[in-house]
């Protein structure tokens, strides 16, 4: 009986484990994914190539960004120049004359392959173009000299054409008969906005008064800006053209005090106090920063002076960008009187493109029109 329990027991035995032997296994785990990034695609596309910059620049600033005029112009231009053009330009900020020279030379050895400096010294800056012949200079605007070498460019814009339309507007908007001008300093490149401004004020308007106060080369004070518009304001003056740089938003301020007028210069700066700046003179050194970089990139490059006006787009009027902050804003008198003094200034700005008109340019002061116009 026992014999024969143990052969059962070994039978069964021998049964279970041929049929754990011949059953289908059950379905093992699938082994954890890889984390996505260590997942290689089967076929990973290759990124797409970028162009390398052609070359670098970089641009000296007279003092910090951020006067909502001439400076930070230029620096639209850079700005337009890494978007559109295959370079890597730079900023380089500073405190004032005492810091230019260190700005330039330090861009010089940091190898820039143009270096742009607005509105430097000439006799400093002409000196390092001696000094570095290799080196590709360039300034945005105008430089004060006779004569320049191989490796330095300047831009010379034609602003005693558009300030002269300013004038005209302000002649014919003007109810005390005296105007006036703050500019930031006694010299031929801003004596070009003065000038021509005055004759535009005296062509429609020729027994209109128009004052004048310089600032000593100060364009970061809007205090004395403010103060300087105030005396002209009290003097009788109904409108202010500021050419002063960040100094000029004081005339802008001073105009918002007194609840009268002025116009801006260089930017756009009709936003800055609405209903009181009638309008913008601008001179586009953002356009002027542009050209000197993409004529390094174009192979292009050349010393010299370069000339640039209302025909070629390097001035004009906030109005021809649209702007209608004034309208908007200013009184219903002034306003009223707009269409007539557009289609006006419409007429003397072609007749200025065509050459049939001239106006007095302050770096030809010894000129027939500048003559007669200084002498009033």
């Amino acid at each position: 009986m026992k014999k024969s329990m143990l052969v059962a027991l070994a039978a069964l035995l021998i049964g279970s484990l041929l049929f754990a032997a011949c059953a289908p296994k059950a379905a093992e785990p699938a082994p954890a994914e890889a984390p996505a990034e260590e997942a290689a695609p089967a076929e990973e596309a290759a990124p797409a190539p970028t162009e390398a910059p052609k070359f670098t620049c970089a641009l000296i600033t007279p003092n910090p960004l951020g006067d909502r005029s001439f400076i930070d112009s230029s620096a639209r231009g850079i700005e337009q120049a890494n978007a559109e053009l295959p370079v890597k330009c730079d900023i380089i900020e500073t405190n004032g004359v005492a810091e230019h020279e260190a700005a330039l030379r330090g861009a010089v050895s940091e190898g820039y392959d143009l270096v742009l400096g607005l509105a430097i010294d000439p006799a400093l800056f002409l000196a390092l173009a001696e000094e570095f012949p290799d080196q590709k200079f360039s300034s945005p605007s105008e430089v004060f000299a006779e004569s320049l070498p191989a490796n330095f460019s300047s831009y010379l814009i034609d602003v005693h054409e558009n300030s002269f339309l300013a004038g005209l507007i302000v002649g014919s908007l003007t109810k005390t008969k005296t105007v006036g001008a703050v500019v930031g300093g006694d010299a031929p490149g801003l004596n070009q906005f003065f000038y021509g401004y005055k004759q535009g004020v005296l062509e429609v308007c020729p027994d209109c008064k128009v004052l004048v106060s310089y600032l000593g080369f100060e364009f970061s004070n809007p205090t004395l800006g403010l103060e300087t518009a105030l005396g002209q304001y009290e003097a009788g003056a109904d409108i202010i053209y500021q050419v002063a740089g960040r100094s000029g938003e004081g005339v802008l301020e001073a105009a918002a005090q007194k609840d009268l007028y002025a116009i801006g210069v260089d930017s756009n700066q009709d936003d800055i106090q609405p209903g009181h700046v009638i309008v913008s003179a601008l001179k586009r050194v953002d356009q002027t920063t542009f050209d000197a970089i993409k004529q390094v990139v174009d192979g292009t490059f050349a010393g010299g002076f370069i000339r640039k006006g209302m025909k070629d787009g390097f001035a004009g009027l906030s109005w021809d960008e649209g702007s209608k902050t004034f309208e908007e804003n200013g009184p219903k008198e002034m306003v009223d009187k707009l269409p007539e003094v557009k289609k006006l200034v419409e007429e003397y700005k072609a007749k200025i493109i065509s050459g049939e008109y001239k106006v007095c340019d302050a770096f030809a002061a010894d000129s027939e029109v500048c003559v007669a116009l200084l002498a009033k």
